[in-house]
């Protein structure tokens, strides 16, 4: 339910502010005062896209705020699906800078276009004379259906058996259509696992680790001698290093009692001394290692030589990469190995999802067979009480495959006239009859399920009189549960109102301005005396407004 409404800048309006009642809201005024602006402000609430020229002032920029209570739409799913915080009280912000640039919030976080033009969806839904494309839409007549026959717990369990059924076929085929393929490769998959199987492959780096050892075995020689020398520098010659610190350590050492500053210059070449005798130690160890073996290099050259052609026959970047294949062809050939048993395993899968999508359909489709007739009855009922009185509207259904909407092929046939049988909507209904049919059509879906904001524009354009009554009693009642927002040219309508707004031009400044006030009182009484008897109303006019709002 739309709480507050604020529009700045937009087209005439400078600023306006509604606070719209739960039930039914009019909106009368004159030709042209900016019924209509509103409409296209709430339009971007709902994600339209902007017209080039919206700023009544260019220098600031247009902003668009509804206020909704959400408590009884059910959206948590929705908020929590697109990571928005939710809140019972939303409020959904639209701007539009002077440069032309479009921003959108929900409850102050940034959003696209689209997910505010879901939302907006959800929480309003304007209905004018030109909303023909969804009454044609098949999916549109179903919900409509559904929602008459309080389809819920069978299109909850219908939607969840499509699901797994579509997931069951898509894995059928997807193997129906590999099977062939794996067969006509089993042999060189088996081959080249093999290959791969018999290289014995191990995890880890041993491609690096025997790359590195054949290097220090190619350069044994250079090797060897080079740590001899390292070592004779710092150990085994006459003048070795090592001697000369022993040597060093002793100095100190007759001094180091003298001063805390010597003590610590012993200790640091103590230090050094321990660090000297450790790389000494692994040098050593590593010298005696050193020796060219010929067996091993020739073994190593083998095995990297098998590496770099397998890399190379497979097109792998390394020795994991070639693994991974291995790994991948393990699997393929585990299922052509099995392939007639997994066919078979998922074919049965497929035919009981299949199986249950039909019984699911089935059931489905019988609840919607049973409301043709009195949904039909209650909408050519209605049709006759807002003015088109030989109204004919049946149910044409035809079976389907199994979609997402069930196995029904479902469209609606409607005649306004006499001796015309009826015919797909799109083909025989004008636009007065469309607009007018389709209201009838939301006040039976309101009696069954919870509707976002109506907002109503110029619905009743071509009706008067006693019809006129009678589609304002509609929305009266239709207000009841549901919070309805009609913008009208007819007195009957406006004083069936809960709230009446009045909205007009105002010339005082340099520049035109739409404005809008809430009419209370005597002000509504002169209001729709206007609508019967012109700007200057007779006393009869103002008599009969009095009659009207007092009925």
């Amino acid at each position: 339910m739309l709480k507050h409404l604020t529009i700045k800048n937009y087209a005439l309006i400078r600023h306006l502010e509604l606070e719209p009642s739960a039930h039914l809201n009019v909106i009368t005024g004159e030709t042209g005062a900016g019924k209509s602006i509103m409409l296209g402000a709430l339009g971007l609430l709902m994600g339209n896209r902007a017209e080039s020229k919206v700023l009544w002032d260019e220098q600031e920029k247009c902003v668009t705020e509804g206020v909704f209570d959400i408590r009884h739409y059910r959206l948590k799913s929705f908020f929590k699906t697109e990571d928005l915080d939710y809140d019972d009280t939303t409020v959904i912000r639209r701007e539009i800078s002077p440069g032309g640039k479009s921003r959108a919030f929900i409850n102050d976080t940034p959003v696209t276009l689209e997910v505010m033009k879901k939302l907006g969806g959800l929480l309003m839904d304007v209905h004018s004379q030109h909303e023909t494309l969804a009454l044609g839409n098949q999916a549109f007549q179903l919900r409509l259906i559904d929602a008459y026959a309080e389809n819920n717990t069978l299109t909850d369990k219908y939607a969840e058996d499509w699901s797994t059924y579509t997931k069951a076929k898509k894995a059928y085929e997807n193997l129906r259509d590999e099977a062939d393929t794996l067969r006509q490769e089993a042999d060189y998959i088996r081959f080249q696992l093999e290959e791969l199987n018999k290289a014995a492959l191990e995890e880890g780096n041993e491609q690096e680790k025997l790359e590195s050892e054949l290097k220090i075995m190619e350069h044994a020689e250079e090797i060897k001698s080079r740590f001899q020398g390292f070592l004779a520098v710092l150990s085994t010659s006459e003048y070795a290093a090592r001697n000369g610190l022993s040597e060093a350590r002793g100095h100190l050492q007759h001094i180091a009692a003298y001063s805390e500053q010597y003590a610590t210059l012993l200790q640091r070449l103590d230090s050094v001394i321990i660090e000297l005798d450790d790389i000494l130690n692994e040098a050593e160890r590593e010298e005696e290692t050193i020796e060219f073996d010929p067996g091993r290099s020739e073994l190593i050259k083998e095995r990297l030589s098998l590496f770099y052609r397998l890399i190379k026959k497979h097109g792998a970047a390394d020795v994991p990469a070639l693994i991974a294949l291995r790994n991948g062809l393990e699997e393929k050939n585990s299922i052509t190995g099995n392939l007639d048993e997994a066919l078979a395993k998922v074919k049965a899968a497929f035919e009981t999802a299949e199986k249950n999508v039909r019984a699911s359909g089935a059931k489905l489709s019988e609840s919607r067979q049973k409301v043709f007739t009195p949904l039909t009855t209650q909408l050519v009922k209605l049709l006759q009480e807002v003015g088109i009185l030989n109204a004919t509207l049946t149910v044409d259904r035809q079976s389907a495959e199994p979609s997402s909407s069930g196995i029904d092929k479902i469209e609606l046939l409607f005649s306004a006239n006499k001796g015309i049988a009826p015919r797909p909507l799109a083909q025989v209904a004008s636009g007065g009859e469309f607009s007018r049919l389709m209201f009838c059509i939301k006040y039976v879906m309101a009696e069954k399920t919870a509707m976002p904001t109506l907002v109503l524009d110029e619905i009743d354009t071509g009706i008067s009189g006693e019809v006129a009554i009678k589609l304002g009693n509609l929305m009266k009642s239709m207000s009841k549960k549901h919070q309805l927002i009609t913008i009208s040219h007819l007195p009957q309508v406006a004083a069936k109102g809960d709230s009446h707004y009045f909205v007009y031009k105002d010339h005082s400044a340099a520049k035109t301005m739409s404005n809008i006030r809430e009419l209370k009182a005597q002000d509504r009484v002169q209001e729709i005396a206007k609508m019967i008897g012109g700007e200057k109303p007779s006393k009869i006019a103002l008599e009969n407004a009095q009659e009207l709002l007092t009925q």
